[in-house]
């Protein structure tokens, strides 16, 4: 084992240094204006007169070095193009006309961009795609309902880019949108104190990405560590959708949400 493996070895995946990027790599005015005043109060950004090397240093998505350099996390937060150091850092999305992947393709994307800007396209893609049924016959008024909670959407698919592997895979995060049920598959298996037997439950909760997980958080992506897989299911229920299903493996986990019968 080198000295840098040594080094590094305990220190969380999200905030290892990228040696061979520079800080060119990261895109300062997304830093500025898409990142700093969610983490930053605006007093406390009006009296900051440290270099732009030492912000990036203290927001985690740079290493001091040597050399200086960009962390995984700054380059999936800020970077100009994530996945030209971490080739997994993207989405695919595939709408499928039917309810196997050899049935005819409505329509297929792949979301390659930096977390802010990830973010907000990935809940346009979802909102757009979610349909919902009138009911004029069940009282004075009519109700919309829709085919998948939009919470529940929202929930498994923010997991799925926090708790992923960004090691050891170049595969995304993919959405299957089938007729009858959604798919998320996430490259990245059960961490820490969550196995495959404690998957789903309430209190099984452990953070592969833990910097990536208070980024998230400051951006307004999560709103309480842990409850995401809780506020999917009351979400489904709520809804008349099945519970969600986990398919949990080694080094993979699908998530499957089914449309109201």
């Amino acid at each position: 084992m080198t000295d840098a493996e040594r080094r590094f070895r305990d220190v969380p995946a999200d905030i290892r240094p990228l040696s061979s990027a520079t800080l060119e790599s990261l895109d300062e005015l997304l830093f500025r204006r898409g990142y700093l005043p969610h983490a930053v109060t605006p007093e406390v950004l009006a009296q900051n007169q440290r270099s732009l090397e030492h912000q990036l240093i203290a927001a985690k998505f740079a290493h001091p070095g040597p050399p200086v350099c960009p962390t995984v996390l700054g380059e999936l937060t800020v970077g100009n193009d994530p996945t030209d150091w971490v080739p997994g850092a993207f989405v695919q999305f595939i709408r499928v006309d039917g309810e196997e992947l050899g049935d005819p393709i409505l329509s297929s994307q792949e979301l390659r961009a930096p977390l802010p800007d990830l973010l907000g396209r990935l809940e346009e893609l979802l909102k757009i795609n979610v349909h919902a049924t009138v009911d004029m016959t069940s009282g004075p008024l009519e109700t919309r309902q829709p085919d998948y909670p939009l919470v529940a959407l929202q929930q498994i698919v923010r997991n799925a880019i926090l708790h992923r592997s960004y090691e050891h895979t170049h595969a995304p995060v993919r959405i299957y949108w089938f007729q009858d049920r959604i798919e998320i598959h996430n490259p990245g298996g059960p961490f820490g104190q969550v196995t495959r037997n404690n998957f789903g439950r309430p209190g099984a909760c452990d953070y592969r990405n833990p910097n990536l997980a208070a980024v998230m958080k400051q951006l307004g992506y999560v709103q309480q560590f842990g409850m995401g897989i809780g506020l999917a299911r009351t979400a489904m229920k709520r809804n008349g959708n099945p519970v969600p299903e986990f398919q949990v493996e080694e080094s993979h986990v699908a998530v499957i949400l089914r449309s109201r019968p």
